[in-house]
């Protein structure tokens, strides 16, 4: 084995092992403090792309369900509102029976101003809900919740409600009167059409709330899913990490220690110059 005073071989390689066990003490601290395995692109590059992907499917299903949501309490409202709508009918069914029989002795331009007025509070009601003939809501609408992957059909939910007029023109009972019994007798019959009309349009809105409740319920299992396989890709494992830092502290204290004996080294061939 030769000595060398111009290149001193032990301290350069101790250099370069206190270099590297640095830059993995470095990195260990950055995980610990940061909770993140992945701080860079060169810590991970493949693995980040991935956990970006289902972050961003995360985000979008977040709001997703925020749009279901407001979907549901969209027909919650018009739901009720064809609630009261069936409560008039009621009211007006009421008053056409009364009118139809020819033992009613009171005023039936009294009982048709009644009637009249209570058509037009329908008009006025279902229009406030958007199923008026052309209304806000009476559509084919769409909810977009995602998770549907490359296909975009599947991450909407669609509630057609297209066919659902509860207006008296949609219910067909515009322009009914019950001033005669006879007039009283035709309304009654399309009072019980209505009726069957206005089941249908609220059958239309039900199966759309459950429809939106069944997808908010895929999504956040999505979700679920989406932040569990992100954790498990940019997660630091603070466990292992911890045994890290201990491990990169002691090598990092040794190649101090190493390096310190090796720089001393060549200060011993300074003895075969004594005499």
């Amino acid at each position: 084995m030769s000595y060398s005073i111009q290149t001193n071989v032990n301290s350069i390689m101790a250099q370069e092992n206190l270099r590297v066990n640095g830059e993995f003490q470095s990195r260990t601290i950055n995980r610990l403090t940061s909770g993140y395995r992945i701080n860079s692109s060169g810590d991970d590059a493949a693995g980040l792309a991935v956990a970006n992907k289902f972050r961003s499917a995360s985000a979008e299903l977040t709001q997703g369900v925020r749009n279901a949501n407001d979907g549901i309490s969209t027909l919650q409202t018009i739901d009720g509102g064809i609630n009261n709508i069936s409560k008039i009918l009621d009211r007006l069914k009421t008053l056409a029976t009364q009118s139809g029989s020819d033992t009613f002795t009171g005023d039936r331009t009294v009982v048709n101003n009644e009637f009249t007025t209570l058509l037009g509070e329908v008009d006025r009601q279902a229009k406030n809900i958007g199923l008026d003939t052309g209304g806000t809501y009476n559509a084919s609408i769409n909810v977009y919740i995602g998770g549907g992957g490359a296909t975009q059909a599947n991450s909407e939910v669609t509630v057609d409600l297209s066919a659902s007029k509860v207006d008296t023109a949609g219910l067909s009972l515009a322009g009914q009167k019950v001033d005669t019994a006879a007039n009283a007798l035709t309304a009654i019959t399309k009072i019980d059409s209505a009726l069957t009309t206005l089941g249908q349009a609220q059958g239309s809105v039900g199966t759309g709330q459950n429809d939106l409740q069944y997808a908010v319920q895929l999504a956040q299992s999505q979700i679920s899913s989406f932040a569990a396989g992100e954790s498990r890709i940019r997660d630091a494992d603070i466990a292992s990490e911890a045994s890290n830092l201990t491990k990169a502290s002691t090598l990092q204290q040794a190649s101090v220690a190493a390096m310190a004996q090796a720089n001393s080294a060549p200060q011993g061939l300074l003895a075969l110059f004594r005499g």
